[in-house]
């Protein structure tokens, strides 16, 4: 299969989104920021949405990139992914948050919040955008459980649809709340719609892929009006209805595209570069920008044309040390990672030989392919 390169795009694209939601409006909102941006926050506040997309390009990257792995190389490769990144982007952002005295961090914080798992030990996050990854590592399990039996085209459709209905049920209180911690209700939709859209990459369109996508649309609605409802009534403002549902209908349709390789001419190659700076950027900027806005505010607030410029560089300066981060150390780092951990994983063999595991699941013919 071609590299789809449109979703890099689309990954910038949801980080930036991100980024512009918090420095030109959730940040003067919860007054992190002196710099205000009243006319234009009332477009960029819908920014927040860009996790949404994630969540749909995450579900639809990470089942297409587990085909054909072992479940240790589908450990291997989301640790790989994960890790180096954000164990320097949680290092900078607990010594600025310290340094400044905006963002108090306590030592077992830190070494927490290294972890990944600091929700599950009820250890507060040090940057607020950091609660995603402990969904994404909940919808990694069910990739993992699925690499453990054999991922092929029919249990993934079944899992679709149990997940569902299983978050049908959740919603309609026959479930009960602690059900939530695997189940994701507020995010499943998105999970599955991207697992959907890897399927239909993959094998091509079908009525039930369809199906699947119609309902998880409909719950995404439900509950992104929900959770626009909460947003509104944490900064003490109004989201329109109509604006969330379309620009969840654009996320939809937009991937559903790329699925479809109705974009491919799109398609560029400097596209991976600037996708490759999504992960850090949407780690580092939110804490240390505000930090560096309530620096800088007050010398810009006199001027309104300069707030703009301030924000600008600003953004330009996070995607820099994104990419620095990038660079220097996901680049480096990774494949020696990668090194060390299947060296920990070989697998023993009779005669006290070990051997690494060869990647061939259950769920994939000697030629490589899936079974259907």
């Amino acid at each position: 299969m071609r590299r789809l390169y449109e979703v890099d795009l689309l990954r910038i694209i949801a980080a930036l989104a991100v980024v512009v939601f918090h420095y030109t409006f959730s940040g003067w909102m919860q007054g992190l920021s002196p710099v205000t941006f009243p006319v234009l926050g009332e477009i960029t506040r819908y920014g927040y949405l860009g996790v949404d997309l994630f969540f749909v390009i995450s579900g639809f990257v990470v089942l297409s990139s587990a085909w054909n792995r072992s479940p240790r190389e589908f450990v291997v490769s989301r640790i790989v992914r994960l890790y180096p990144a954000f164990w320097v982007a949680v290092t900078l952002t607990a010594v600025v948050g310290v340094v400044s005295g905006r963002f108090p961090v306590s030592a077992g914080q830190y070494l927490a919040n290294l972890t990944m798992l600091d929700p599950a030990f009820g250890v507060a996050d040090i940057d607020v955008v950091y609660w995603t990854l402990w969904a994404e590592l909940r919808f990694y399990l069910v990739v993992f459980v699925l690499t453990l039996v054999g991922l092929t085209r029919r249990r993934v459709r079944y899992v679709l649809w149990g997940w569902l209905a299983l978050t049908g049920l959740l919603e309609l209180g026959l479930l009960p709340s602690a059900a939530d911690l695997l189940l994701q209700s507020t995010y499943a939709h998105y999970f599955v719609a991207g697992m959907a859209l890897s399927l239909l990459h993959r094998f091509g369109p079908s009525w039930e892929l369809a199906a699947i996508l119609v309902v998880a649309y409909a719950n995404a609605v439900y509950r992104g009006l929900g959770f626009a409802a909460d947003v509104a009534e944490r900064y003490g403002t109004e989201f329109r209805p109509m604006v969330t549902i379309g620009v969840i209908w654009v996320i939809f349709m937009v991937v559903v595209l790329i699925a479809l390789e109705a974009t491919a001419g799109l398609g560029r190659r400097w596209f991976p570069v600037a996708g490759s700076l999504t992960y850090p950027l949407y780690l580092v900027h939110a804490h240390i920008g505000f930090v560096l806005l309530g620096w800088l505010g007050p010398l810009v607030t006199p001027y309104p044309a300069l707030k703009w410029a301030l924000v600008a560089s600003l953004i330009a300066g996070m995607a820099a040390l994104a990419y620095g981060i990038h660079a220097v150390v996901e680049r480096p780092l990774a494949p020696r990672l990668k090194r060390s951990l299947n060296r920990l994983a070989r697998v023993p063999v009779r005669g006290g030989q070990v051997r690494p595991d060869t990647g061939r699941g259950r769920g994939v013919t000697t030629a490589g392919q899936p079974k259907r």
